[in-house]
This record gives C-alpha cells, sequence and structure tokens, in this order.
C-alpha cells in the first residue's frame, strides 16, 4: 500500500507531491554521489496544506513526509518514492521516525516557547533519514509571536530541512510565512470516496459507511467516528432534536444548557485518564514518596500541570461545541434545501420527518437567519464569550427565526 492510499479524493495534490518526492530523492542521491543536483526542482523547503475540515490535511502532510523518507530499493529501479512498506515510509506513517517530527496540539494555541524548540531542532542534520521533516498540524493556533519565530526558521532553513504547515485556509497563517510556503489546497471528498475508504480501509458496511459520508458531508474523519462510536451517534441524535425544542423560552434555556452540559462531559471523558494519567508520571519524576507527598520545591510543576490540563479540557470541549453546531448548520441546510425544492442530497436523510416538519413552519428568509445565528454563535466563541451565553443567545435567535 502507497503512502498516497489514505488521501481520499485528492488526485491532483497527491500528483503535485509525488513529483516533488521524486525531485527530492533525486536531489539527495545527487548530493550522496558528489554530483550535481537536478537544474530544476518542484521540491521546496516550505509547504503549507490548506482545506477545510476533514479534507485530509495533516494526511496528506505525513504522507509526504514518508515519501520524502522512503528507502525502497525500486527507486534505484525508476520506482517512485512512497513504497508503504520500507523502513522509512513505515515509521514515518505511525509516528516513530527519529527525522520526523509531528506536532499537534490539544491546547488552545501553540505559544513561543514550544515553537523555539522546533526551531531548534529544525536546525539539526538528519539523523538517520534522507531529510529532517517537521509536520505542523496546527499551524493556524500559533500565537503572533511563536508565528514570528517561526517565520526566521522558514526564511533561512537548514538545508535538509522541510516544514509541512497545515491550517484550514491562508487567512489562518500569517502572510510573511504563507508568502514564503508554496500552498496547497485540498477540497472536501466526495460522500462516496468517503464511504468507500471507511469500507475498504475500516471494514465498515457499506450501509452504515454511506450514511455516516452522508450525515457528515465528507468529513472523513467524524464519518468514522459516527460509524464506530454509539455515543457519538447519540449525540448527534440529541442535537438534531435541538430545531425542535426551542419553541418557547424554557425550552430555549434548557437546550443550551443541554448542549454545554454534554461538551463538557465529552471533556471530562477525554481528559480524566489522560489527566491521572500525566499527573502519577510527574509525581514519579519529581520523586514523590510512596504515600503520595511530594518533595519541598515541586508544587510549581504540579501547578503548571494542572493549568495545562485545563486549557487543554477547555478546548476539547470547545472542539465538541462546535462539533454540535456543525451538525446543526447542515440540518439548517437540509431544511433549506426543502424549502426551495433542489435536489442536493440530503445529510441528514435519517431525521427527514423532522426536517419536514421545520421546512413546513418557515421560511426560506427565518431559515438563512437561523443558520446566521449558528455561524454567529461559533464566531462569539472563538472570541472567547462564555459558552452558555452564546449558545443561549443562538437559540433564542433560532426561536424567533
Amino acid at each position: 500500500m502507497a503512502v498516497w492510499d489514505d488521501m481520499v479524493g485528492q488526485e491532483r495534490v497527491q500528483e503535485q507531491l509525488a513529483a516533488a518526492a521524486r525531485d527530492a530523492d533525486a536531489l539527495v542521491t545527487a548530493q550522496a554521489a558528489g554530483e550535481e543536483p537536478p537544474a530544476a526542482s518542484r521540491m521546496t523547503h516550505a509547504w503549507l496544506f490548506t482545506g477545510p475540515p476533514g479534507s485530509g490535511r495533516s494526511t496528506a502532510a505525513r504522507a509526504f513526509a514518508a515519501a520524502l523518507q522512503c528507502t525502497s530499493p525500486d527507486r534505484a529501479l525508476g520506482g517512485a518514492p512512497g513504497c508503504g512498506f520500507c523502513d522509512g515510509c513505515h515509521t514515518s506513517l505511525v509516528g516513530t521516525h527519529a527525522d520526523v517530527e509531528v506536532v499537534r496540539t490539544d491546547m488552545l494555541s501553540i505559544g513561543v516557547k514550544e515553537t523555539r524548540e522546533l526551531v531548534r531542532r529544525a536546525q539539526l542534520s538528519p539523523a538517520v533519514g534522507r531529510w529532517q521533516v517537521i509536520v505542523l498540524e496546527d499551524a493556524d493556533r500559533l500565537t503572533e509571536g511563536a508565528g514570528n519565530v517561526l517565520l526566521k526558521a522558514v526564511e533561512e532553513p537548514a538545508p535538509r530541512t522541510v516544514w509541512l504547515l497545515c491550517a484550514p485556509s491562508l487567512e489562518d497563517v500569517l502572510p510573511t510565512i504563507r508568502s514564503r510556503c508554496r500552498h496547497l489546497s485540498l477540497r472536501t471528498p466526495s460522500v462516496e470516496a468517503v464511504a468507500d475508504v471507511l469500507t475498504r480501509r475500516d471494514g465498515i458496511e457499506p450501509e452504515a459507511a454511506a450514511s455516516a459520508a452522508r450525515a457528515t458531508q465528507g468529513h472523513i474523519g467524524r464519518a468514522r467516528r459516527l460509524a464506530t462510536d454509539e455515543a457519538a451517534r447519540a449525540r448527534r441524535a440529541t442535537v438534531l432534536k435541538l430545531p425542535l425544542r426551542v419553541e418557547d423560552v424554557g425550552g430555549c434555556l434548557r437546550a443550551a444548557q443541554e448542549l454545554i452540559d454534554a461538551a463538557a462531559e465529552d471533556a471530562r471523558q477525554v481528559s480524566e485518564e489522560i489527566d491521572a494519567k500525566e499527573a502519577e508520571e510527574l509525581k514519579a519524576a519529581l520523586g514523590a514518596a510512596a504515600g503520595g507527598r511530594m518533595p519541598r520545591g515541586t508544587a510549581g510543576a504540579m501547578k503548571e500541570l494542572e493549568d495545562r490540563q485545563k486549557r487543554r479540557r477547555t478546548r476539547t470541549q470547545r472542539d465538541s461545541l462546535d462539533l454540535a453546531l456543525t451538525d446543526l448548520t447542515a440540518f439548517y441546510r437540509d431544511v433549506l434545501a426543502l424549502q426551495l425544492g433542489s435536489r442536493v442530497a440530503l445529510a441528514n436523510e435519517d431525521v427527514r420527518d423532522a426536517l419536514d416538519r421545520v421546512a413546513r413552519s418557515s421560511s426560506p428568509e427565518g431559515t438563512l437567519r437561523r443558520m446566521e445565528a449558528v455561524l454567529a454563535c461559533r464566531e462569539a466563541l472563538d472570541t472567547n464569550v462564555a459558552p452558555l451565553l452564546a449558545v443561549e443567545a443562538m437559540t433564542m435567535a433560532l426561536r424567533s427565526g
């Protein structure tokens, strides 16, 4: 299986990356043989992958990193890098390659301290591989200071270092950084392509795979979770009932509270086990006594860990809430399609009765205002408005239409 097989519906981007990997391989091979490198090359030191959520930005970046580290003997016979079977490809894809650093954050942002460490690593020569590759999956979460630190490394890269940055859009990255990167734009894969990969790769029943792909409108990760996680399906069902529960003020406030509680429970479930493990590991590293008593002078380290865990729970809660709002937007999109008589496939065909009921009781103009209310809620959450206040304002707007 080639490293590109997990890139769903991105044929054009795959061709560009494969061509760049071939040129990168030729460049390293020529340098190792003491020869002049090829005059023209499609390889460069910094790449920026953009695309909507679920398009596979990080998947494409990791596949390219693996192709750059490919050590397959077939390359000498004209084979393309990225076989997927050699040690370089395999360790890059599973995250154990010494020269491939994959950076993702479960915090709200990436700060200067973490970025400086990445820049320091980027100056090193490859230890065992052909390139030193830094994959930054959440480049849009760099603070302004961190972006300025990264800029210097992108402007003056080490000879065998490659930066692979991922972000939802060009606007999410500093102009000074994106101007120094080669830009690749990914698209949302088709529902059929996502259903096929869920069936072929994950062994999900075709009907369940098609239903999950349709419900998530081509978001690969969400589709896989929806098809395999009963709790995820239950949460989605709860969200899709919300438009029918905002007929009075009391219903609006109850629906808002339940949405916030569900997001908080999600965050608790995700974080609880990780938090406990991190705390135990830190206590052991600090030399805690068998009874759990901490040595003097270590309270600061524990407080720092607790603060970091709190920020992670906040990020997880916001992500869960944003996912619910995305499902809600898809519901009203289907309502609008019914109201306008569009033949577009409905994402939420499984709740067709609710869609018909809302479509009959409102106008297309009212549906558009409701979609704008959901968008306004997402924007308010991005600006750190208290989640309950933002969701309550949204549910009241949904009621008035």
